[in-house]
């Protein structure tokens, strides 16, 4: 039987602390390639978070942050004259994120993405979040009838009564996360099913050309 296969990319939980936690850095077109050769899968949908600088984005009527048009929305905000240079850097950096989503789009990722949002602690600083949980579990449901099978590229236990109910249902639940992020519960949930991210090295390493 031709299984169809999902899989569903935590980018907050998968790649935390990027490059310095991994030690490595990640060939997104390899990650593609991998997926689609290793389990034969159909749909590879990502979620994310973006700085959007006062981007007018429409929460009722968008799913996802149009990135096409958040680059130019970028783009010309750094012809502002008035900007300080600390802005000018922090714009470019965020520029070069959306262009990195660009990018994930052109190899074939399904991208959701959430304005990041700017939320005030205790301690009186500032802290910067695009918590996409509830958006992963909510396709995670509404895509329960197209798949028999599911890679989940995260460790994060939030994701266990999904988990647990998609499995009740006879889907096969594969976790596809790092050993080290991946919460205790979800590793006894996957039993033989976890898969170690971080042993992908070999297959989706960055190399320079």
């Amino acid at each position: 039987m031709n299984m169809r296969t999902f899989a569903f990319i935590d980018a907050s939980n998968l790649f935390y602390g990027g490059e310095k936690s991994l030690g490595w850095k990640i060939d997104y077109q390899k990650l593609f390639q991998y997926l689609k050769e290793k389990y034969n899968i159909h749909n590879i949908l990502y979620f994310g978070g973006a700085e959007i600088h006062n981007f007018n984005y429409d929460y009722l009527a968008d799913e996802t942050v149009p990135i096409e048009n958040l680059e130019k929305h970028l783009l010309a905000l750094l012809k502002d004259k008035r900007l300080n240079e600390a802005n000018i850097v922090l714009i470019g950096r965020h520029l070069q994120r959306v262009r990195f989503y660009l990018k994930l789009k052109q190899f074939g990722y399904n991208l959701f993405l959430k304005p990041v949002k700017m939320y005030e602690q205790e301690d009186g600083t500032t802290k910067r979040k695009a918590n996409c949980d509830v958006d992963m579990a909510f396709h995670l449901m509404k895509e329960k009838d197209n798949f028999d099978r599911i890679i989940v590229l995260s460790g994060d236990g939030d994701f266990l009564p999904v988990l647990k109910y998609l499995k009740e249902n006879k889907k096969e639940v594969i976790i596809l996360a790092r050993a080290n992020r991946t919460a205790k519960e979800i590793k006894q949930f996957a039993g033989g099913n976890f898969r170690d991210f971080t042993k992908l090295e070999t297959h989706i390493k960055f190399s320079e050309k």
